[in-house]
């Protein structure tokens, strides 16, 4: 696995007091990476990937496993047909509701202590394999979430609903993010939707296209009703006689009037504009793995100019979400340490290919301005503080905290570096 986060100092702390929390944060980091490495995530957030460029929305279950699993966490895909939600008046999802159905002895697995009404231990008796629809639903209470799962009164056969397990999240286990979306609207849009016009009249082209190919194979024919000539008798198979009357044309094949070169040029024309939705023609595969350093900054560039928007609505509806509950975890089991991610304290830093394109360009910058400056002579570079260059290097470049040795004064440091080779040279 890449490093694709990392949890930094945030900026409200000093210069000794990014230097004290750095190692922690780095220790925690590797703790939570850790976590992810080990759980099920890299095979069910596939499945999301494939709900949100087909559908728009797609929905992540983030559970915690019980102690002694190797990894604390466990992921789910949830269906897009299962959830619903709703968002609040600054367009961010707030309630998500996942309807599904469960078998009774399921139920009864899952939920031990819940006393089933008698309408639900008869059809238990009588089919253990009965499903009934079960409700998930989570709420917000101010900073935290409320999460309740019940049996609709109908599917309990009781005047109330069926409460199965309630409890209270600093984060909600369901998280919900969206491929982009227009203004007023909940759930998201998804490439396909838009290209789902061409696709559906590239698939009744192809449908054309295989008839009129199968009249072209097996043809169809005129016979004349000349009296002698019976339809019902024919065999049209090699070396077969048919009769016909004197004068009469016989079987004369039909020409079809279908052209397969007019269907394939709008078939292709279709499929262009698939593509072209689909940023298929835009972000093609790499035709070659050893790509040179242009080659790679140039499709970075290319796919942070096509998707940087949809890049910065998962940041924030995917991401952050799965991290901060990823740390709530760790932090309630002790991992790592109680440390709000509130951007003043701690941070989260996104680690992704887009963000080091960025890193890559301020480095870039500031070692141009290294250059100008050592040009313009000595009076020029006294002005660069060395130190606070270096260890701003190391941070934006993704260096671990262990690797920068924090020096107050760099001139004490060179001073004491000539003394040490001044007394071995003794």
């Amino acid at each position: 696995w890449s490093r694709w986060f990392e949890l930094v100092p945030g900026t409200e702390l000093d210069t000794e007091g990014r230097g004290r929390l750095a190692p922690l944060l780095e220790q925690a980091t590797r703790v939570l990476l850790g976590h992810f490495e080990r759980s099920n995530f890299a095979v069910e957030i596939h499945q999301c990937y494939l709900d949100l460029v087909t559908v728009g929305t797609a929905t992540l279950l983030f559970q915690e496993t019980a102690p002694g699993a190797g990894s604390a966490f466990r992921f789910t895909a949830v269906p897009a047909a299962e959830m619903s939600v709703l968002a609040d008046g600054d367009g961010r999802i707030t309630e998500q509701f996942r309807t599904t159905s469960i078998a009774l002895v399921e139920l009864r697995e899952r939920f031990p202590a819940v006393a089933m009404p008698a309408g639900l231990r008869e059809r238990l008796d009588q089919d253990p394999e009965c499903r009934v629809e079960l409700v998930e639903a989570v709420r917000p209470d101010g900073p935290h979430f409320l999460y309740a799962a019940f049996v609709p009164k109908e599917e309990a056969r009781s005047r109330e609903p069926l409460l199965l397990a309630e409890g209270r999240f600093d984060r909600s286990p369901f998280i919900t993010f969206r491929w982009l979306k227009a203004a007023g609207e909940i759930y998201g849009r998804s490439p396909v939707m838009t290209a789902l016009p061409d696709i559906k009249t590239a698939n009744k082209v192809v449908e054309l296209i295989l008839k009129n190919a199968s009249i072209a194979v097996t043809g169809i024919w005129l016979a004349e009703d000349d009296g002698v000539l019976n339809p019902a008798n024919i065999d049209l198979s090699p070396g077969s006689i048919i009769p016909k009357a004197v004068g009469s044309a016989g079987l004369t094949p039909l020409q079809a009037p279908g052209r397969f070169d007019v269907s394939e040029l709008v078939l292709r024309d279709l499929r262009a504009r698939i593509r072209h939705t689909l940023l298929g023609d835009r972000l093609g595969p790499v035709q070659d793995r050893r790509m040179t350093a242009t080659e790679v900054l140039e499709r970075s560039a290319e796919m942070a100019r096509l998707l940087g928007a949809t890049f910065g609505r998962l940041h924030g509806e995917l991401l952050l979400p799965l991290l901060h509950r990823g740390a709530a975890i760790l932090r309630r089991r002790g991992e790592v340490p109680d440390l709000p991610l509130d951007g003043r304290i701690a941070d989260i830093a996104i680690r992704s290919p887009i963000a080091r394109l960025q890193a890559r360009e301020d480095v870039t910058n500031v070692a141009n301005w290294l250059e100008t400056v050592n040009a313009l002579g000595p009076e020029a570079a006294a002005t660069v503080d060395l130190s606070a260059t270096v260890r701003w290097l190391a941070a934006t470049l993704g260096v671990p905290a262990e690797l920068v040795r924090e020096v107050t004064d760099p001139l004490s440091a060179l001073a004491a570096g000539l003394v040490e080779g001044d007394g071995d040279a003794a």
